[in-house]
């Protein structure tokens, strides 16, 4: 597989080399985006636009900025920076879609690879079946858990169990609030006064009798603490929200950027996935419980929205937002499964199938989909996704691709085989991601959407 550095694609050298390239890249695309026939397209080069008939190598087009833009939208990642650095009318489109986030690429397979080195992730494209080299920001990514990815953000545990944003393609990196600020941690110092280990009480909302509290590591605290983590925008705000599931017993804890604690919501446990929909947190819990939160004020309203009987012993569940608006429950069903695998075992938690409900608009019923049509699912440690074949044309309608969420592969057990895959909703058939030589087991693979913008931290906008 080819490993191709972004870095290096934005620097002068290369951009130079690939000119003629994205020329011919924008005239392959002009016909498509504006409905010209071989004729047409040729008959309006030389009426409206005649540099467009000269060799390519020579002068640069100048095309409208509506028409750059629709183009360079549909651009993989580098070919959309490199194309950003050609000449101040392109750089003029790519701002343009840079800033307000209009440019949106499907999602890509995030992971490491001892080859690529400690400090460095590839980033996988589904449309060019090829991965591209990320150096990111100290600590070296292959030494942290990656534990969530929303809105192009990653959200990372270090070896000092303390959480980070990063943003792969920017290589901005924001710390969230401190591990010590969660409710059910607390530090160990040493006779110097410095962090010496943490305390993790067993401390739920429903606790009913006192359970010795375990003491860990440093690196060790992550193993059992974190789970999985999201990054919402707060329209309301301006700012973002990180919500994250974490042990005992997968509860809640959430924090705005700029705060310096985090804030726990009891006293329901056993959270798999969430979503923010209008002012809303949206969680969905193993029991198949579905409750809201309203954190916008001081004190936290919850709302049971619907409980639903379990079908299967051993599932996982997922919420996400179809593009037509409305919510779907997802449960991943797992078969051939060994919760005490032996030594060395490559395989003990096999996905078989999704099972799929979309909830009514009462919010009080549910109705099994046996066929998601023209769209796709992406699931995993990001924020579930529900996405239009016909918008991301390399993506396979009907197909959900899914990574390893299951907390005993993805933190206890650290080398071991990876349960991913993309597998086909109409009769269940599974096919491999990317070669397991090629990609490190820790950390765990993870969707991310590539995102361009950097986070202000002083307005919250991006």
């Amino acid at each position: 597989m080819e490993l191709s550095s972004v870095a290096s694609m934005m620097s002068l050298g290369s951009l130079a080399i690939q000119r003629t390239y994205l020329c011919s890249l924008v005239f392959r695309l002009l016909p498509k985006l504006l409905g010209f026939t071989p004729s047409s397209l040729k008959k309006f080069c030389k009426d409206v636009h005649p540099p467009l008939t000269e060799t390519i190598v020579g002068t640069l087009p100048e095309l409208p900025q509506d028409i750059l833009m629709g183009i360079f939208a549909t651009l993989e990642i580098p070919d959309f920076v490199r194309a950003g650095a050609v000449c101040r009318s392109w750089r003029s489109a790519y701002t343009s879609l840079r800033s307000p986030g209009q440019y949106k690429l499907s999602p890509c397979l995030l992971h490491t690879s001892e080859s690529a080195g400690d400090s460095s992730a590839c980033l996988y494209s589904l449309t060019e079946r090829r991965s591209y080299k990320l150096t990111l920001p100290e600590p070296p990514i292959r030494s942290r858990c990656l534990i969530g990815s929303s809105h192009g953000w990653l959200v990372t545990v270090d070896e000092r169990s303390e959480m980070h944003l990063v943003n792969p393609i920017t290589c901005q990196q924001i710390a969230l609030p401190s591990v010590i600020t969660l409710e059910q941690v607390k530090p160990i110092f040493d006779e110097y006064g410095v962090l010496h280990k943490y305390e993790l009480s067993w401390l739920t909302g429903t606790t009913t009798r006192y359970v010795p509290p375990l003491i860990f590591a440093l690196d060790k605290l992550r193993d059992e603490l974190h789970y999985k983590a999201f990054v919402f925008p707060d329209t309301s705000t301006g700012s973002y929200i990180v919500v994250l599931i974490h042990n005992p017993m997968r509860q809640l804890s959430f924090a705005r950027l700029g705060d310096d604690k985090w804030t726990w919501l009891p006293p329901h446990d056993l959270y798999c996935d969430c979503i923010y929909k209008d002012g809303l947190l949206y969680a969905v819990s193993k029991r198949g419980e579905l409750h809201t939160f309203d954190i916008s004020g001081p004190v936290v309203a919850m709302n049971m929205v619907i409980s639903i009987p379990r079908k299967d012993y051993c599932e996982y569940l997922y919420i996400v937002e179809a593009p037509w608006g409305d919510l779907l429950l997802i449960w991943r069903i797992f078969e051939d499964f060994n919760l005490e695998p032996d030594p060395g075992a490559s395989v003990f938690w096999n996905t078989t199938k999704f099972r799929i409900y979309e909830l009514e608009a009462s919010g009080s019923k549910l109705k099994e989909i046996n066929c998601l049509r023209d769209h796709v699912l992406f699931l995993g440690h990001n924020e579930s996704l529900c996405l239009s074949a016909e918008q991301y044309p390399s993506l396979r309608a009907n197909h959900a691709y899914f990574t390893d969420d299951n907390m005993f592969w993805t933190l206890g057990f650290k080398n071991n085989h990876r349960d991913m895959g993309i597998l086909n909703l109409d009769d269940n058939s599974k096919e491999g991601l990317i070669s397991s030589q090629l990609c490190s087991n820790f950390p765990a693979p993870i969707w991310i959407t590539p995102d361009l913008r950097n986070m202000n931290l002083a307005s919250g906008a991006a």
